[in-house]
Parts: structure tokens; C-alpha cells; sequence
């Protein structure tokens, strides 16, 4: 048999028993294994990382798709095929596989010609290999997240930090990343975030390192403002509405004359002075059908509302914080340099966007009581208009007015919006009955 057959290093063909076991038969030992079975597991892991990136390509969701509106059991049938030949990690050649291919043939499936071909023996060959080397590397994982790591954190951190950075068994290194925390789990997931070899699982590993490293931005949040220079106006910072319900005003809240004087005074405070040059984005994002990836300032945002949970500690120290912590992150669009222009410019942003989520929340509070004609004062009408066109609150300063269209002012406010060329098309769209 000539090399070339075999399709895994001699490393994972001679791995012991229950890891060269490639049936249903290997779960169920492993889950009897001994926690201190962590030499074994860390072999597992240095035998099955590949040299190069791999990935899986999805031949069996092809396979699948396949059968989507068929009603038998064929489609599991051949899957049974490859451990049925290959039942060990020593089985694994090409050889092999062109015979399961052949039974597949048999079997009908409708991905694979009769007799096979080179090119689908060689495709299915690279990903059976991957995929066993992916099963073996996520059981060796979750061995060692049972705890099985004491005394090895360094060397388990950087094996998994190498199965990111190939592509292999991600969601399992990751998650022993996180089991294994400070200091060894972090510092890996903090050299993952800035590596370009990460490719398109970065955003997903700075999902989980912020989850690690949320109890400290929390703690953060819990501390009082003592010294720190505010960037809100003070009628936006006696706001009691937290940051981590989007600033909302409840809509059980009374309309009375303290209320409604303080709803005038957050939205007279945030007013903007002219068209904001970048228009303050929806608080509720939401991607096409899950088309687009969310953008990066969700993860700005989930950083801020854990450091400066209430409009009142939204100060220049903790604005410098997020900045900082953001940068460590990774997280795209962030400067590294609080002090210089882009931090200013930052800075700025936020300040503009934060205060336009809160004065969309008095839009939204304000809309809520449509029967009351007395509420809806030339003011708020003013401002809901003004707003629309400067870019900050739009969608829910033109909800207001909708909601509020038997109104002469809310009428004529609507019109003209809906009429004005200049502001965006879904703006004027929202303002026309």
C-alpha cells in the first residue's frame, strides 16, 4: 500500500484506544475516561492539527440537501458506510474511501456518478480526513474543559490558540479558552482577536472574550462618579433609565407636568445644531436576513453600557476607557490613541449617537398617548421635525408625528418631511400617509 493512501499522519493513526475509535462506540468511553487523562487528550490535539488552514467545505450538508424532500433512510445509511469501512483512524486512505463511494453509488445518492470519480473520491477523501481530525480535536477539548487541564494550561491555551488560527474545531478551542480564563485562556483570546490569521472567526472570538471579560466591565459600571467630567447635559443625565434597557422611558410612566418638562428639557439638550455628518443608527440592528455582518460599533456599544450603565456616568474617564478596552479588543474602527484627533472625533460620535438613542426614547414615550390632543404641543412637534432632518432620532421622530397625524402640526410637520428631497428616502418614506 503505497503512501499516498493513507489520509492521516502516522501521529493520529497510532493513537490509542478510545481516540483511534472512529464509531459511536468512542463517545462513550471517553465520557468514562479519567479527568487526569489529560496527557492522552493533549496528544490527541498534537496529532490532529493540521500544518496548514483547513476547512470544512460541507460535503455531508450537500449530501443532505440532497435529501431534503426525500422520505427514507438512505441519506444515514451512507453516512454508516464510512465508519463501516473505516472504523479506526489506521483505516483512513483513499482506497477506502473510493469503496464508499462505490456503495453510495449503489445506494443512489445523487452527488455521486457511477462509477465514482477522481475528482469526488479526492473530494470526499479531504473531507473525511478534516472532519475526523475535527471530531477527534472537539472530544479532546471538551475532555480537557472537563477540568482535565490542571497543570497544563499553557500548553493546552496554545494548542487551541492553533486550531483557531487553522480553522479547525474552533467553536471547542474556544470554549476551552474560556474554560481555562485568566490568565492563560485570555491572553490567547487577546493574541486571536489581532490575528489576521483568525480570518473570519475573529468576530466570533471577541464574542467570547467579552463575555470573559464582562465581570470586570460590570464591576466598572457599579462604581459611583466621583470627579469625572460628564458629557451629557445635566437634564440628560438625571435620566433613571438604564443604558442596558436602551434608555427606555416606561410606558406606564404618567404624563404630568414634571414629566413632560423633563422629556422637553432631554430632547431641547440633545437637540442638534444641524445634520449630524454621520446619522445616529438605529439602537435595534437588524441584518438582512442574516446577509450582513453586525457591525462593529454593537461591540463598541456592549462595552460602553457595561462601563457607563446610566446616562449620568457617561463621562470623558470612562468614554477613554471604553476607547482603550475597545483597542484591546480588537474591535474595528476604534483608535488606539484616546488623546489624538481620531479619539476626539470618537468621542464625539458617541456622545452624538448616545444622546440620540435617549431623545429617541422620549419620541417613542411621547407617542405613546395618542388620544391626548393637549400633549402633543407645538414644541414637540418642532423638535420631532427638526430631529427628523438633522439625522438623530429619525425613525422615531417621524413615528411621533405619525402617531400623532390628526394633528394640524403633525400633519403639516409629515408633509413636508415627506416632501423635502434633501433627507434620506427612507425618512420620507416613513413620513407620507
Amino acid at each position: 500500500m503505497s503512501r499516498d493512501e493513507y489520509l492521516l499522519p502516522a501521529a493520529m493513526r497510532e493513537l490509542p484506544a478510545p481516540w483511534n475509535d472512529l464509531t459511536h462506540r468512542r463517545s462513550a468511553a471517553l465520557a468514562e475516561l479519567s479527568p487526569e487523562g489529560a496527557a492522552q487528550a493533549l496528544e490527541v490535539l498534537r496529532a490532529s492539527l493540521p500544518r496548514h488552514r483547513h476547512s470544512m467545505h460541507g460535503w455531508d450538508e450537500e449530501l443532505r440537501d440532497a435529501y431534503d424532500d426525500r422520505d427514507d433512510h438512505t441519506l444515514d445509511e451512507a453516512d454508516a458506510w464510512l465508519t463501516r469501512l473505516m472504523p479506526t483512524t489506521a483505516d483512513v486512505t483513499r482506497e477506502r474511501v473510493a469503496e464508499v463511494l462505490v456503495k453510495w453509488s449503489e445506494l443512489g445518492v445523487p452527488t455521486v456518478s457511477s462509477p465514482p470519480t477522481r475528482q469526488q473520491i479526492d473530494l470526499t477523501a479531504a473531507e473525511w480526513a478534516t472532519s475526523v481530525r475535527q471530531a477527534l480535536a472537539s472530544d479532546a477539548f471538551a475532555h480537557l474543559g472537563r477540568g482535565a487541564f490542571t497543570g497544563h494550561e499553557a500548553e493546552a491555551a496554545g494548542l487551541a490558540a492553533a486550531y483557531v488560527r487553522v480553522g479547525l474545531a474552533v467553536e471547542s478551542a474556544v470554549r476551552l479558552l474560556m474554560a481555562l480564563g485568566r490568565p492563560h485562556g485570555e491572553d490567547a483570546l487577546l493574541e486571536l482577536v489581532h490575528d489576521d490569521e483568525v480570518g473570519d472567526f475573529r468576530q466570533y472570538v471577541r464574542s467570547r472574550l467579552l463575555v470573559l471579560r464582562r465581570p470586570g466591565h460590570e464591576a466598572r459600571g457599579r462604581q459611583p462618579v466621583r470627579g469625572e467630567e460628564p458629557l451629557l447635559p445635566a437634564a440628560v443625565r438625571e435620566i433613571p433609565y438604564g443604558w442596558a434597557t436602551g434608555f427606555q422611558w416606561p410606558p406606564t410612566l404618567p404624563v404630568t407636568e414634571e414629566n413632560v418638562a423633563h422629556a422637553r428639557a432631554v430632547l431641547l439638550a440633545c437637540e442638534p445644531t444641524g445634520p449630524v455628518p454621520e446619522p445616529v443608527p438605529s439602537p435595534a440592528w437588524s441584518g438582512r436576513g442574516g446577509e450582513e455582518p453586525p457591525p462593529a460599533w454593537l461591540e463598541t456599544r456592549q462595552v460602553m453600557r457595561e462601563l457607563m450603565p446610566y446616562a449620568s456616568q457617561v463621562t470623558r474617564e470612562r468614554m477613554t476607557e471604553a476607547m482603550r478596552e475597545c483597542a484591546l479588543l480588537g474591535i474595528p474602527g476604534v483608535p488606539r490613541d484616546p488623546a489624538g484627533e481620531e479619539g476626539t472625533r470618537f468621542v464625539r460620535r458617541w456622545v452624538t449617537w448616545i444622546g440620540g438613542w435617549i431623545a429617541g426614547e422620549v419620541f417613542n414615550w411621547l407617542g405613546t398617548y395618542v388620544g391626548d390632543g393637549a400633549l402633543l404641543t407645538p414644541w414637540a412637534t418642532e423638535l420631532a421635525e427638526r430631529y427628523a432632518r438633522c439625522g438623530v432620532a429619525a425613525d422615531q421622530a417621524v413615528s411621533m408625528l405619525r402617531q400623532h397625524h390628526t394633528t394640524a402640526g403633525a400633519l403639516a410637520a409629515l408633509g413636508r418631511i415627506a416632501a423635502d428631497d434633501t433627507l434620506p428616502p427612507l425618512v420620507r418614506k416613513e413620513a407620507t400617509l
